[in-house]
C-alpha cells in the first residue's frame, strides 16, 4: 500500500473530528478568550478551517516564508464561511494525498519566517507536526472553548460526555 493510501486514511478520520467541531463552534460568542494569553474564538476558528490548505503547501512546495507569502482571504467568523473554507481545503488535500508519490514524502521541506528557520525536516515529518499535528491541536483547543460555552462535544477518538453513542 502507498504512504499517501495511510496518510489519506488517517486525514479522513482527523477531518471528520475536525468538521464535526466546527459545526459546534459558537458563532454567537465571536469576543470570547478563556484566558488572556489564549487565542480569542474569532480567530482560532477560522485558523482551523484553513488548516487544510497549509497541508497542501507542504505537499506541493518546497518552502515557505510566510513573510513572503501571498496573502488570503481568510474565512470569516461565520458557519458558512468556515464550513466552506474547511470543505473546500480538505478536498483539496484530499486530491494532493492521492497524487502524491512515495518517494515525495522524503524530500526536504523547510517554513521560515523572513528568512529565520521555523522547520527543517521530511515532508513527511513537516506534514505531521507542521500540519496534522497542529490540526489536532487547534481542534483540542476549540473542544475547550465549546465546553466552556456549555456547547456539547462530539466524539472524536471515542464517544464523549455529551455524545456516548449507546455506551
Amino acid at each position: 500500500m502507498a504512504i499517501s493510501d495511510l496518510m489519506l486514511q488517517e486525514f479522513e478520520v482527523e477531518a471528520k473530528s475536525t468538521r464535526a467541531i466546527l459545526e459546534r463552534v459558537p458563532f454567537d460568542k465571536a469576543g470570547f478568550v478563556p484566558h488572556p494569553k489564549s487565542m480569542p474564538i474569532e480567530k482560532l476558528t477560522p485558523h482551523v478551517a484553513e488548516m487544510p490548505e497549509f497541508g497542501v503547501t507542504i505537499l506541493t512546495t518546497p518552502e515557505l516564508d510566510f513573510s513572503s507569502a501571498p496573502q488570503r482571504k481568510r474565512p470569516t467568523f461565520e458557519a458558512t464561511s468556515i464550513l466552506k473554507a474547511f470543505d473546500e481545503g480538505a478536498a483539496k488535500m484530499r486530491s494532493t494525498l492521492k497524487n502524491m508519490k512515495d518517494d515525495a514524502w522524503t524530500e526536504p521541506w523547510k517554513l521560515s519566517f523572513q528568512g529565520k528557520q521555523i522547520f527543517s525536516g521530511s515532508r513527511f515529518l513537516a506534514y505531521r507536526q507542521m500540519f496534522l499535528n497542529h490540526l489536532v491541536h487547534h481542534r483540542a483547543q476549540l473542544g475547550v472553548y465549546l465546553r466552556l460555552n456549555d456547547k456539547p462535544l462530539p466524539a472524536t477518538y471515542g464517544p464523549s460526555a455529551d455524545d456516548r453513542m449507546g455506551f
